[in-house]
């Protein structure tokens, strides 16, 4: 596919494989430590930082690695488990005294084979808990934090989402893409579906005369 084609509908396809990870200093640490699975220093972790930042990828490359289970912090239960498994979103689930009651149990039962990694927004001390000891428990995690990207690996994460729907897009768009949106990993992510999007409801390939577009309309004025 040429960057003059226009796009088809082939629906996107999220790389999360170990190749398809990017490697920066904003998550170079939470890199290492997964990769040195099954020789985790510790058994339980959190890794933490914004939308879009990279922990579902990280968790599940560790979910391919380990055959963990993955589920929501707002789904734990408190059924018996003898095996790895990945809680995510922590601080966005509502604190109950059975959520809290589940969370504090599996990480009372981490033990190697059956290691516990967990994923949120803020640091885990400041994850939300009505069950104190699990509070403390929180405070204690080891975590490994992922900062914001820089603009060269911003646009390397751009370019790999629209890898993922099967796009082709030159360099210079995506680069100007890059410095005309918020720096974040959510807004790249949130930007390349609506242009993928766009560029199917009007035929058009994904160009610069296309990014002007859509950043002028979010911003409500007019190209």
């Amino acid at each position: 596919m040429t960057p003059s084609q226009l796009p088809l509908p082939l629906g996107a396809r999220s790389a999360l494989s170990r190749a398809d990870l990017i490697v920066a200093p904003s998550n170079e640490r939470a890199v290492a430590f997964i990769d040195s699975w099954p020789d985790w220093p510790v058994v339980a972790a959190a890794l933490h930082g914004p939308r879009g930042c990279g922990k579902s990828h990280l968790a599940a490359i560790w979910q391919d690695m380990s055959g963990a289970h993955v589920i929501p912090a707002s789904q734990v239960s408190l059924r018996g488990r003898r095996a790895p498994i990945v809680i995510e979103d922590v601080d966005s689930a509502t604190p109950t005294m059975a959520r809290d009651s589940a969370l504090f149990a599996i990480l009372e039962s981490a033990a190697r084979g059956a290691e516990v990694l967990l994923t949120g927004a803020e640091p885990p001390q400041f994850w939300p808990a009505v069950l104190p000891d699990l509070g403390s428990r929180f405070a204690a995690l080891v975590t490994f934090p992922l900062w914001a990207l820089d603009e060269t690996m911003l646009a390397a994460l751009a370019r790999k989402l629209f890898e993922d729907r099967q796009l082709a897009v030159p360099d210079v768009v995506i680069e100007r893409m890059i410095h005309l949106l918020e720096r974040s990993p959510g807004a790249v992510r949130d930007f390349v579906a609506r242009a993928d999007a766009a560029a199917l409801a009007r035929s058009r390939p994904i160009n610069l005369a296309l990014v002007r577009e859509l950043i002028s309309e979010e911003e409500g004025g007019t190209p």
